[in-house]
């Protein structure tokens, strides 16, 4: 007599967790931007019941609490044990590769009245790290502010260009120039032709010129301080 066949075993439902819902919140922003994240998408997202969502995060404003310090949570931080100009740069170049691949954040980051232990472990490391290179604490206050204003503003910037890398915006410059007169507008035409339009040219290299500017003047202040 033959042994029936064994059944298969259902496969195994991954249990939901904190963690886990949030991820999966934040690949449904990074897929559809902040408009396509309700928590009937992120329920259908996970595979479950919106109610079963909500064993977990409270409602939408914790939902993005926890998105927006998974984003922090992906910028280094300073370890504050070098020079804090560098280790400026170094923080400001991370939270742009991080904003960049997440562009919903940007209008976030600052904006949460809960935010998560990544976010107030960043915001004291890059604290730390400006009281430790010698600005006093009035100073540090005004280099962050200044700081993230560039990053941010910078971000915003670069999101909103309608050409992606360097490939492509000098068609998109001789293609604009096209529609007017080379003197009608000679100074845009000059800059286009002089710089845009050159091989190697690549806006995000403005990033690094405008931080090292910011980067300058914080200096100068931090030694009249000394």
């Amino acid at each position: 007599m033959s042994t029936p066949a064994r059944a298969k075993a259902a496969p195994e439902r991954r249990p939901l967790s904190r963690d886990r819902v949030l991820r999966a919140a934040l690949e449904v922003a990074d897929s559809g931007g902040l408009a396509s994240l309700t928590i009937r998408s992120l329920a259908e997202a996970l595979g479950v019941k919106p109610m079963s969502v909500y064993h977990h995060v409270a409602n939408k404003e914790a939902i993005l609490d926890g998105i927006v310090d998974l984003v922090f949570a992906e910028i280094d931080v300073p370890p504050g044990d070098g020079d804090w100009r560098a280790e400026m740069h170094a923080r400001a170049a991370s939270a742009r590769v991080a904003l960049r691949r997440h562009p919903w954040a940007i209008g976030l980051m600052e904006s949460r009245t809960t935010p998560g232990p990544a976010t107030l472990r960043h915001h004291d490391a890059v604290l730390g790290s400006l009281r430790a290179g010698g600005l006093s604490v009035e100073l540090a206050g005004h280099a962050y502010a200044v700081l993230d204003s560039y990053l941010y503003g910078f971000a915003v910037q670069e999101a909103g260009l309608p050409f992606e890398g360097p490939e492509q915006v000098a068609d998109l410059a001789e293609s604009i120039m096209a529609g007017f007169d080379a003197d009608q507008y000679p100074h845009l035409t000059e800059l286009a032709v002089e710089v845009v339009m050159q091989p190697g040219y690549d806006f995000g290299n403005e990033f690094d010129f405008g931080l090292g500017l910011v980067l300058d003047g914080l200096e100068r202040l931090a030694a009249g301080e000394n």
